[in-house]
């Protein structure tokens, strides 16, 4: 497996998760403060799309990285619960790193 399937998710995986809190935290100044309506809408939506990209590129590396479909199914839903994609990413990077192709080494020429 190429090196920048599993640099891609982990690129989604911070943005999402990053969008995630940005989310939490307009909600809470929406419903517990009454404010911020507008911003959480503009938020939600950034959040939605970006997610829908995550989830491409997730499922791409599980299936390349053969994942049982819990697995798969866990890594996909993390992007909806604050801060589980911090550590899920982790985890699954510590996995699938050895799997993936070393570079080639450069060859001297004389």
């Amino acid at each position: 497996m190429k090196k920048s399937v599993l640099t891609r998710y982990r690129v989604m995986a911070y943005v999402t998760a990053v969008m995630l809190l940005v989310l939490s935290t307009c909600m809470v100044f929406k419903y517990g403060f009454d404010k911020g309506e507008d911003i959480t809408f503009v938020v939600s939506q950034a959040h939605g799309f970006l997610y829908i990209i995550y989830l491409i590129f997730a499922f791409d590396l599980g299936s390349k990285a053969r994942w049982s479909f819990g697995k798969l199914l866990w890594v996909l839903l993390s992007g909806t619960i604050p801060f589980a994609a911090f550590f899920v990413e982790r985890k699954v990077t510590q996995q699938v790193e050895p799997l993936t192709e070393s570079p080639e080494p450069a060859v001297a020429k004389a």
